[in-house]
């Protein structure tokens, strides 16, 4: 590559990230509001998901580090945006159906496909992935295709998700397991909302 060209080009991109920077840096003054939880939403989700589309045709809010793959394929509850927080995975090849209040922390993995071991180019078809109502999964956490998980259940940071889990249970661990019974949500209940 000529390397008038390469800096040509490196000086183009440089100008488009230092608008992006202007407006970061100008921002509150145009929007009073845009401080603290505003202003994150704003800076992190808003302008680079409906501005500069970066996970542009997603339908709920996304993080711009994070990754939706087939997200025609994954239905999403009341209060539920997976891929909200930071460097998150989330690939509905075969379907996942997320429920009504569900967090989902940084660095998860919701793989709904893997490569088939004999053809890496084919994807074995699985059932869908599901998560109940009221489930808090941990950061950098991973769920595996196929996964059932339960109503009202907390997954531990750093767990892998290979097996079923019940609902009313907290669990952990690689290979995830149930740790103890959860007591029930006392939280306000979005499942009688429509979706």
């Amino acid at each position: 590559m000529n390397p008038d060209t390469y800096n040509s080009e490196l000086s183009s991109i440089t100008y488009k990230f230092d608008k992006v920077a202007f407006l970061f840096k100008w921002l509150p003054l145009f929007y009073p509001k845009a401080k603290g939880i505003h202003f994150i939403y704003l800076a992190y989700v808003f302008i680079p998901q409906k501005v500069l589309r970066i996970n542009g045709r997603v339908p709920w809010p996304v993080h711009f580090t994070s990754r939706v793959l087939y997200y025609k394929n994954i239905t999403v509850g009341n209060r539920t945006a997976p891929g909200l927080n930071a460097n998150c995975y989330i690939q509905g090849r075969n379907g996942i159906d997320i429920g009504h209040n569900v967090r989902i922390g940084p660095g998860v993995g919701l793989i709904s496909a893997n490569h088939d071991v004999d053809d890496y180019d084919r994807w074995p078809h699985c059932s869908p992935m599901i998560i109940g109502n009221n489930v808090w999964i941990g950061m950098n956490t991973v769920v595996l295709p196929g996964i059932t998980i339960g109503d009202n259940v907390a997954v531990g940071a750093n767990s892998v998700v290979t097996k079923k889990i019940p609902s009313n249970s907290r669990a952990a661990g690689n290979p995830c397991r149930v740790i103890r019974e959860k007591a029930p949500y006392k939280g306000k209940d979005y499942s009688r909302l429509s979706r």
